[in-house]
Parts: structure tokens; C-alpha cells; sequence
């Protein structure tokens, strides 16, 4: 049984304040993109798709006159850093296994290598997948940021993510018990 779900994390207060940041449908889609990555890297899809869904969740909006600024976020963003504290914190908070938690974190934190120097990461399998997920889900400018999605859609979708990984849980259970 997984200690924190997808909806526990989505529902919280503090992950809806910074979903809605950084976009709810991006977020969700991401997360579900990482799911299906997965297995082909043989890596945990609770974790992946953790992952995926929060790993936007250190964006700040950069404007300019009142206005979306990309130049000015592709320059000077550092969102994987303070998403990655933050994701950690909150999973901390909900009950998830502290390793789990510090893994997810990491995957956050190297989702994009934006904010580093130029070099190449050197990725793990969960790393890699995040990655992937999220440059799948990416539209010119950012603007997959500002995809819109209603909220009794958006928990459907994670209701439905949380299913699917729960079913392989549920049948090694069933073969060990």
C-alpha cells in the first residue's frame, strides 16, 4: 500500500496554491506521461508520476508591465530548485516514506537543466523520465503553462492515475498474501 496517493498531494492546500502557478492541466498531464515512461525504465510509477505531477511546483510567474515575460523566466528562473524543497516538504508532510520523498525531490530538481550551466546531466531512470514527460507536454513560449482544465476534471484524472497504480500494488499483494 502506497503511503501518500496522487489525490492526497493534489488536494492539499499548499499543492493547489502552486499547481495553479505553474498549470493544473500541465501538472496532471505530466504526471500521467510519466506513468506510461515508466516501465520502459523499469522505474516505480508511484514515484514517477509523484514526480510528474509536481514538478513544476517551484514556478514563479515573471511579468513584465503586467505582462507574461518568457525571456525574463527563461533567464533568471530557478523553479526546479525551490520546487524541489518544496515537493519534499510536502511530501514529508503527507506521510510519505522519507527516501521516496528525497527521490522525488532529486527528480524534481533535475526535471530541466534550465537554471545550470551549460554540461550534460547525467541522469538516473527516474531523473530521465520526469524529464521526458514534461519536454512531451511542452508548447512553444510556455503556454502549456496556461493550458485551463476544471478541478472536478482534474481529480477525475488523478482519481483514474491513482487507480492504475494502485492495480499492480493490489495484484503482487494478492500473490504474496
Amino acid at each position: 500500500m502506497r503511503n501518500v496517493t496522487l489525490e492526497k498531494l493534489f488536494t492539499h492546500p499548499i499543492a493547489q496554491k502552486y499547481l495553479g502557478r505553474s498549470g493544473i492541466a500541465h501538472a496532471i498531464t505530466v504526471a500521467e506521461k510519466a506513468y506510461i515512461i515508466a516501465n520502459s525504465y523499469k522505474v516505480d510509477p508511484d514515484l514517477a508520476a509523484k514526480a510528474g505531477l509536481l514538478h513544476d511546483i517551484g514556478h514563479y510567474k515573471w511579468y513584465r508591465n503586467g505582462e507574461w515575460d518568457y525571456e525574463s523566466y527563461k533567464e533568471n528562473d530557478i523553479h526546479a530548485i525551490k520546487g524541489a524543497a518544496r515537493a519534499h516538504k510536502l511530501l514529508i508532510r503527507s506521510g510519505e516514506n522519507p527516501q521516496s520523498a528525497k527521490t522525488i525531490a532529486l527528480a524534481i530538481l533535475l526535471h530541466t537543466d534550465s537554471y545550470l550551466p551549460d554540461g550534460e546531466l547525467q541522469l538516473n531512470p527516474l531523473q530521465l523520465v520526469v524529464s521526458l514527460a514534461d519536454e512531451a507536454d511542452e508548447e512553444p513560449s510556455g503556454a502549456h503553462h496556461y493550458r485551463t482544465i476544471d478541478q472536478f476534471s482534474a481529480l477525475e484524472r488523478i482519481q483514474r492515475l491513482d487507480s492504475l497504480i494502485d492495480k499492480p500494488q493490489q495484484s503482487n499483494q494478492e500473490k504474496t498474501s
